[in-house]
């Protein structure tokens, strides 16, 4: 069986800066996808947190290849499902992508 989930985000983290893409339900039955970039500066990580809380994202997953996920797991933690899969599993495109891509 197939696990979905309605309301979920994807990280792309960097040392600089994190995009985020969350996916929720929108009209009809369209899915309504949006991207922003938050620095990782503990004041934008938590309008970034905020802002996953006021659309009701459940479940974040990070793609960061170093120890930059930390600073936003921690933030998320306590309100969203966080996971920090592997960066190589996530390598679904071939040839170069950017980070926008990667978090969509």
């Amino acid at each position: 069986m197939e696990i979905v989930h309605e309301r979920c985000a994807a990280v792309d983290v960097s040392k600089a800066d994190a995009k985020v893409c969350i996916r929720v339900p929108g009209r009809g039955r369209r899915r309504r996808k949006e991207t922003r970039t938050f620095t990782t500066m503990t004041r934008d990580l938590l309008v970034m947190r905020d802002w996953l809380l006021s659309e009701g994202i459940t479940v974040v997953g990070m793609e960061a290849t170093g120890d930059d996920w930390k600073a936003i797991f921690y933030v998320l933690e306590h309100d969203v499902e966080c996971w920090l899969p592997n960066a190589r599993h996530l390598k679904a495109v071939p040839g170069r992508t950017t980070d926008v891509k990667d978090v969509e």
